[in-house]
């Protein structure tokens, strides 16, 4: 199949890789300035990591800080849960 000569070009940064800005809450974690999405999970889980905040007994679960209960809203998630509760602070 040929390609369109006509077609216009993909231009990149859209998706994953566009900046989103973190809310107020968000921030306090990630820093205030706009961030691809990837990078403000890689800064939530640098934080998750440094303050031990994994269940030690199910690995797979976010025990909240302070910092993380005013993002996720609740004081334990899974980290498949995670994206859903970062989604709601980020714009």
């Amino acid at each position: 199949m040929a390609k369109d000569p006509n077609a216009t070009p993909r231009k990149a940064g859209g998706g994953l890789a566009r900046p989103v800005q973190p809310s107020a809450e968000l921030a306090a974690i990630t820093g205030s300035a706009p961030l691809p999405r990837s990078q403000v999970v890689s800064k939530v889980w640098d934080h998750i990591r440094t303050n031990n905040l994994q269940n030690p007994a199910n690995k797979r679960e976010i025990l909240a800080d302070d910092k993380l209960k005013k993002v996720f809203g609740v004081d334990k998630c899974t980290m498949f849960e995670m994206n859903k509760h970062l989604s709601r602070h980020l714009s």
